[in-house]
């Protein structure tokens, strides 16, 4: 009998510490072997709930893609503390030489995807060994979820890197990069097939305990992102060949007629620090797919929290609703300033200094004070000053922060379709437009331009600009990035100066992790720029 000792590897294939919320608790396990498991659909289960815990566990160190995809956009700063390192200054400026020795600044975060695919790999692998029975359906859900969790890590890589070894299944071979052709195949054919064998059950009907989960509108909007930025970035028609432009529309369309979902009333009721008592909830109608987390994350093993929102909060000081935390991705004012006085998403997404009235005193504290950060993922506190952990139960407010990701909202599958060339067009666009102006709505044509425009607005701060950008080109990208900006550094003036040629000789992408170079013997190569 052979023990499946790479477990230990990919830091446990089956969770030991499951998020508490719905589908995610299970029981762990402390021994398995080739013989004992994977024998039967509740392995398959626990497997999978393993598969998903791959997904709360990839930004809980290194740099989350949510907060690196904004610093690296034209909406925010490094910021952090004023006597911090400079790896946040070097991400958002695309310049090394501001932070020589973070050669591995994303060294967690690779390790992290790569443990989340090998789970992934191992019960994809396994589904043949499953006695299934006759209930072949419930093996093609299992099959689908777990290759869109599949897809949906290695999108998150391919966007971060561009370059990344490929594999499909369980291996600990030193494969060099793969052609980003080859890898996109891999998660075109996931999400198609994902698209293909998972349920129409629309968002109405789906049973409260089965929130987080894929489905298959899930699948489908993922699907049409994926193809918006390969073939913006690469300059090609359709996706390597899986799905073309109509096949991207008609999933949208699909989820906007049969998915259940819908536009919450007000903006501001999305985010828990914008609306407080008026918060639609995790999970509301406008939510398609979202990385949940949960606040029993411990020093044990339970890594379940949301590890990366404290980094936004501000620095070191908390204001009711708003919690401590250090300072990271303070927001450019030429965001604030984009906004129509009449948007109710400008409010509701960015915490204004001066224009809520809020005595921050740690400016001295602060790298790139600009007097604006995020609203819609920060700490937060009670009335009394209790941060929400604490009130919950966890003593560690650092790392038992609990905020959902929403990774796809229903607002993005409207805009996604009238970007595709949807007859509804006009329709999808006033509806999303309508909700941020409320009665002072005046209708704008659907061009490019306005799509693209709307998308940076609606979608502030939510990990979304920065490859928006990118779509429409490198140098697009560069162009509206780079600027030279006036700052508080330690209460003290300070420039920020950000260079296209920096963008242009990078080409948007990131550091290879240097220790992952020097463990692969010379393998894999750095990127151009780094």
């Amino acid at each position: 009998m052979k023990t499946i000792k790479i477990y230990i590897m990919a830091t446990f294939l089956l969770m030991t510490g499951a998020c508490k919320k719905s589908f995610l608790d299970v029981q762990p396990l402390t021994s398995v072997t080739d013989e004992n498991f994977y024998k039967t659909p509740a392995d398959g289960y626990k497997a999978l709930v393993g598969c998903y815990d791959g997904l709360q566990l990839i930004w809980s160190a290194g740099v989350s893609l949510p907060v690196a995809s904004e610093v690296l956009s034209d909406d925010c700063f490094g910021g952090t503390g004023n006597s911090d390192g400079f790896g946040y200054q070097m991400l958002d400026e695309f310049d090394k030489a501001r932070s020589p020795s973070d050669q591995n600044l994303f060294g967690s975060n690779w390790s992290y995807y790569y443990q989340a695919i090998y789970r992934c790999n191992v019960l994809l692998s396994k589904m043949d060994q499953i006695q299934w029975g006759s209930d072949t359906a419930l093996k093609n859900t299992y099959t689908a979820e777990t290759r869109y969790i599949r897809a949906f890590l290695y999108f998150d890589m391919m966007r971060l890197w561009g370059h990344i070894p490929l594999l499909t299944a369980p291996s600990a071979a030193n494969l060099p990069q793969a052609a980003p052709d080859d890898v996109y195949k891999v998660i075109a054919g996931d999400l198609k097939f994902a698209a293909a064998n998972l349920a129409a059950v629309p968002y109405g009907s789906q049973n409260a305990a089965d929130h987080g989960r894929v489905t298959k509108y899930a699948a489908e909007a993922l699907q049409a992102r994926v193809f918006l930025f390969y073939t913006g970035y690469y300059g090609k028609t359709d996706l390597v060949g899986v799905t073309d432009k109509t096949a991207a529309l008609s999933g949208l369309e699909d989820v906007i007629s049969n998915g259940g979902y819908d536009l919450e009333e007000n903006f501001a009721n999305l985010w828990p620090a914008a609306s407080l008592a008026n918060y639609a909830g995790e999970d509301n109608k406008e939510t398609v797919f979202a990385i949940k987390y949960t606040y029993t994350s411990d020093y044990n093993g339970n890594i379940d929290g949301n590890y990366w929102v404290v980094l936004l909060g501000l620095r070191e000081q908390a204001i009711f609703p708003y919690g401590n935390g250090w300072g990271g991705a303070t927001v450019d004012p030429k965001l604030w300033n984009a906004y129509a006085a009449n948007d109710t998403r400008r409010g509701a997404s960015i915490i204004s200094i001066n224009d809520e009235n809020l005595a921050f005193t740690n400016q001295g504290k602060q790298r790139e004070y600009t007097g604006y950060y995020v609203k819609k993922y920060t700490p937060m506190i009670n009335a009394d000053g209790t941060a929400l952990p604490i009130v919950n139960g966890n003593p560690d407010f650092q790392i038992g922060q609990f905020q959902d990701y929403v990774c796809i909202r229903y607002a993005d599958v409207l805009l996604m379709a009238a970007e595709l060339g949807s007859p509804n067009a006009q329709a999808y666009f006033d509806k999303v437009r309508k909700r941020a102006y409320l009665t002072n709505f005046v209708s704008l044509p659907v061009t490019q331009d306005n799509i693209m425009k709307e998308r940076r607005l609606e979608f502030a701060l939510e990990g979304i600009r920065y490859y928006d950008l990118l779509r429409q080109g490198v140098s697009v990208a560069a162009q509206t990035i780079a600027e030279t900006a006036s700052v508080l550094n330690g209460g003290a003036p300070a420039t920020v100066t950000i260079s296209a040629s920096n963008i242009m000789a990078t080409q948007g992408l990131q550091q290879i992790p240097n220790t992952q170079i020097t463990l692969s013997n010379g393998v894999l190569k750095q990127n151009a720029g780094w």
